[in-house]
């Protein structure tokens, strides 16, 4: 993973260790396609902030996941459930979305 993409992941995983797990009683993401799966696994263990903050391409949020799935032991998902997480995530918080 290039530099730049580690300091993104970083600042994506700072920002969600000063934010208590249960901080989030409710997972007010935009509807669609993957919103249950994004508040199932994301928002699990981020808060929302941190992940609707973020503005990355498919190809980087792809490389987040494989990045907490190989160095921060967050289990694997399902490669349907994976897929759909991602595509979400590109489509509300993609890098030509305005923040």
């Amino acid at each position: 993973m290039k530099f730049r993409y580690k300091v993104t992941v970083l600042c994506l995983l700072a920002g969600s260790a000063m934010t208590p797990v249960w901080a989030e009683t409710e997972c007010n993401l935009p509807t669609g396609l993957g919103q249950e799966a994004v508040c199932t696994y994301c928002v699990a263990c981020h808060s929302l902030p941190i992940i609707t903050q973020q503005r990355l391409s498919k190809r980087v949020w792809d490389e987040v996941l494989v990045w907490m799935v190989d160095e921060q032991a967050m289990p694997k998902i399902a490669t349907d459930e994976r897929a759909l997480i991602i595509d979400y995530l590109a489509n509300w918080f993609g890098i030509d979305k305005p923040r």
